[in-house]
């Protein structure tokens, strides 16, 4: 089903348990096992998720999750050109720290920022996908308002947690998947 865009970019191939930053990491950073994401590599997973997606039709509408994957929504936005960018808060930990503790199931507020989705193309974006709990929560109520098709695009999938708790590929759940790495992931609009 997914597609990985590996390959795509110099900036996404190679050992992704070291940063992928064009600047040096923090030492904090540094100790922290995962991926380090900086403004160009988001660049490069933005214009690969972007390829990808107008290689099967451009949808109509971008479905964000708050807080990160609306970051990435509304980079892919500007780069398919498309105005109808929309969000849902779809939370799966406690705080916003590295490594932050999950909650049992994923917390959904104000489902009804979706507004209208009947027959719709639409693209959900996240940032992340741990054990992608909160991208089918997501996927699930974008289903029920009805739209016609759902994809989803995440920049990165979280292999540790991923198969820790599922036994099939992320690309057989995920649509577009730019970054696949071996811990938590650490954006560029987050502190290090």
């Amino acid at each position: 089903m997914g597609s990985d865009l590996r390959g795509e970019e110099d900036l996404l191939t190679g050992d992704r348990r070291r940063p992928v930053s064009s600047a040096p990491a923090s030492r904090s950073a540094i100790d922290r096992p995962g991926l380090v994401l900086d403004w160009p590599a988001m660049a490069a997973v933005s214009d690969g998720l972007a390829r990808a997606v107008e290689a099967d039709g451009s949808p109509d509408v971008l479905v964000g999750v708050l807080r990160g994957g609306m970051v990435l929504a509304v980079l892919l936005a500007h780069a398919l050109e498309l105005r109808d960018v929309r969000s849902i808060d779809v939370t799966h930990t406690t705080s916003e720290g590295v490594n932050a503790t999950k909650t049992l199931r994923p917390t959904v507020r104000n489902p009804r920022s979706l507004g209208n989705l009947l027959g719709l193309d639409v693209l959900v974006v996240d940032d992340v996908a741990g054990k992608g709990d909160t991208i089918a929560v997501a996927i699930d109520l974008v289903r029920t308002a009805r739209a016609s098709r759902v994809r989803t695009a995440v920049c990165a999938v979280n292999e540790v947690n991923w198969f820790a708790t599922r036994d099939r590929d992320p690309s057989e759940a995920l649509t577009y998947i730019a970054v696949r790495c071996q811990g938590w992931v650490i954006f560029p609009w987050e502190k290090l």
